[in-house]
């Protein structure tokens, strides 16, 4: 695949790798960022990736934009050879599905939605084929999430399923957007997941809520002193489906400081994946629990 380059304005060059989203796109966009990290071009003062694609930010006064285009178009070049493996890190998130926080949120936002007689989870299981919202949380919470973009609003993560094309959920957003969104709800639109990390306006659907913080601009919280936002791009998250009384256990636990999520290290090798999406996502959630 070839990339695709376009100027935003004065100071900024957007690189497109690809139209649709893929791990193989996001691993090349990957390949690129890190290309440009490692060569510390004089002029560049901020590189942010995105799903299946970059932006670059640079000081046009120390630097050409024509003369920057070069420098990453050769980098492009240079990396068309994809290291197919990532080590990366895969945690766990306890979800309370079809909680009555979004619950009422969406109730009151029915006039906007395509379904407007059941849940977000009932038009999102009768859309992708399931029998019922049961059967559909089984299927969001049964494979594990690739986060391919950090960002939006601060802490924001877009997951990618990691199940082949043919089975991955696709919801369409709301036909017009809230004006109101419960901080932590877990959401889709399109065919990507999402945790928002504040309270506010929002147009994916509401499936859940999860007890865990993902952003923490006082960096309060023990997990997140060192870095306020939690999820960097190709993080690997597995949902856990928790009852309401496990979730306010987490709450608690994390009100007093006691809230540590589960995770571990783990090689993603997309070589394996593309092979057998099954047993790679078996042997990455082993690791998690450490068989």
């Amino acid at each position: 695949m070839t990339a695709r380059y376009s100027f935003g304005g004065d100071e900024h060059v957007f690189v497109e790798v690809s139209e649709e989203m893929s791990l193989g796109a996001f691993f090349k966009s990957l390949s690129l960022c890190r290309a440009l990290k490692e060569s510390a071009i004089r002029g560049v003062t901020e590189i942010c990736p995105a799903n299946a694609s970059l932006q670059v930010k640079f000081n046009p006064d120390v630097i050409a934009p024509d003369d920057l285009l070069a420098e990453i178009e050769a980098l492009e070049a240079a990396t068309a050879t994809v290291d197919p493996t990532l080590q990366t890190r895969i945690v766990e998130i306890p979800v309370l599905y079809d909680d009555p926080w979004t619950r009422e949120t969406l109730m009151r936002f029915r006039e906007r939605h395509q379904y407007p007689s059941g849940t977000d989870l009932d038009y999102a299981a009768r859309i992708n084929g399931y029998s019922d919202a049961a059967s559909f949380i089984a299927a969001h919470a049964g494979s594990p999430w690739f986060v391919s973009m950090v960002g939006f609003v601060a802490g924001l993560p877009f997951m990618y399923q990691m199940v082949e094309r043919a089975r991955q959920i696709e919801v369409p957003k709301y036909l017009r957007p809230r004006t109101d969104t419960p901080k932590l709800t877990v959401g889709h639109g399109g065919c990507f997941g999402c945790i928002y990390s504040v309270r506010g306006a929002g147009g994916y659907q509401m499936f859940g809520i999860t007890p865990m913080p993902i952003y923490d601009p006082r960096q309060e919280i023990g997990y997140l002193k060192e870095l306020m936002t939690f999820f960097r791009p190709g993080d690997i998250v597995k949902f856990k489906s928790v009852t309401r009384e496990g979730y306010e256990e987490a709450v608690r636990d994390v009100e007093a400081g006691r809230f540590e999520p589960l995770i571990r290290p783990v090689t993603f090798d997309l070589r394996s994946f593309e092979r057998d999406p099954v047993a790679t996502n078996t042997d990455i959630e082993g690791v998690l629990h450490g068989h």
